[in-house]
């Protein structure tokens, strides 16, 4: 089939987390033999900012990294749909557009396309920001893929949409796996961004104080850290690495022997059930995970077994403690979360079930029924 995606950036990932994932579906599509072609603002945030701070020297590595991958940079005021979206089957526009190239979208398939169209949400704005995702305008798209269930029932629920299926993120293991070859550089690693306002306190009580207590060697990478962000990094004894290109996450992973997930209040509150990317990607890659609290109600992994979990600053001190000394909890951590990931959770699963809900609105057979509408 013919396949055609409208993101925010497939090329870069600076502070842009849903590229980790868009690229492993296409990678994934393209490996199947199907079409692919992928369209991304000119003007981009993400990748503005990306190119601002590193020039485009990221943008030639990312082509060397993934040769398979190419997006066509657009203008929205002299964009053809009719060529962009000519002999498409499948079309995901996914919810980091602008809500007027979401509706041309729509008023595109209303003129007698074919194809199946859908909307792909990533993000907690749907119960955050609920006036700017109920004018999006999803009338003549055949539904949503959301990246949770809480996700896809507020879709139903408010009207927004007829159909709406669970679509989680997952792991790209072409590119996220354990690495042997690495020597160690330090005790813990977390990657991830500062967050605004959204999970401050929660750095403090689950990074930066157990760092600071344990005395761990420790380095954190991402974007958007302010001032004060970087002196409290400082002032915990951790080491401050910038932005870092996610296809190289997997040897820093492996360059150290624990990493942990503390989730952005929204997710940790508002959002049970949906985790980040990194916690997929952190498990396939074999590095022990210790998480802040997160409620897994949708039962992807085994709390305990697949990951740690603390309920607060000094739990996640003692969990810390247990897993940098006992070798064979880290063993068994690390064994467990990369087998779930394979066994549930890659790329190669969510094409799956991609290719089920497509053949589901064709009327035609599939066994992937646990994530229908």
């Amino acid at each position: 089939m013919r396949f055609v995606m409208f993101c925010h950036s497939l090329v870069s990932d600076w502070n842009h987390g849903n590229a980790h994932f868009l690229r492993g579906v296409c990678s994934e599509l393209l490996a199947r033999g199907h079409e692919l072609a992928v369209y991304e603002p000119r003007d981009a945030w993400s990748r503005v900012n990306l190119q601002a701070e590193h020039g485009r020297a990221p943008l030639e590595e990312f082509a060397r990294v993934y040769p398979e991958l190419h997006s066509t940079p657009f203008d929205a005021a002299t964009l053809d749909l009719d060529q962009a979206l000519d002999g498409a089957d499948v079309v995901l526009v996914h919810e980091w557009n602008d809500h007027g190239l979401v509706r041309r979208i729509g008023l595109h398939r209303r003129g007698g396309a074919r194809y199946r169209l859908f909307f792909h949400d990533t993000h907690h704005r749907s119960a955050t920001d609920e006036k700017s995702m109920a004018a999006y305008e999803l009338a003549h798209y055949d539904g949503v893929l959301a990246f949770g269930n809480v996700i896809r029932d507020l879709y139903k629920s408010r009207g927004w949409a007829q159909r709406a299926w669970t679509w989680h993120e997952a792991a790209d293991v072409r590119h996220f796996h354990p690495l042997a070859d690495e020597t160690e550089e330090g005790d813990l690693v977390w990657i991830g961004n500062w967050g605004d306002d959204e999970r401050e306190a929660e750095l403090d009580e689950f990074l930066l104080g157990p760092v600071r207590d344990l005395r761990l060697k420790a380095l954190v990478h991402g974007v958007r850290y302010p001032d004060r962000a970087l002196a409290r990094l400082r002032a915990a004894g951790i080491r401050y690495g910038g932005w870092l290109a996610n296809h190289r996450a997997p040897r820093v992973f492996a360059r150290h022997r624990v990493t942990v997930h503390v989730p952005r209040r929204p997710y940790a509150g508002a959002l049970p059930g949906i985790p980040t990317i990194r916690v997929f990607e952190a498990l396939a890659c074999g590095i022990p995970l210790v998480c802040a609290p997160w409620n897994d109600a949708e039962g992807l992994f085994t709390p305990g077994r697949d990951f740690l979990v603390a309920a607060d600053g000094t739990a996640m001190r003692r969990r810390l403690r247990d897993v940098l000394h006992d070798k064979e909890l880290a063993r068994a951590l690390r064994e467990q979360g990369l087998d779930t990931v394979l066994a549930r959770h890659t790329c190669a699963h969510r094409v799956d079930e991609l290719l089920a809900i497509h053949a589901e609105l064709e009327g035609e057979p599939t066994p992937l029924r646990s994530i229908a509408a």
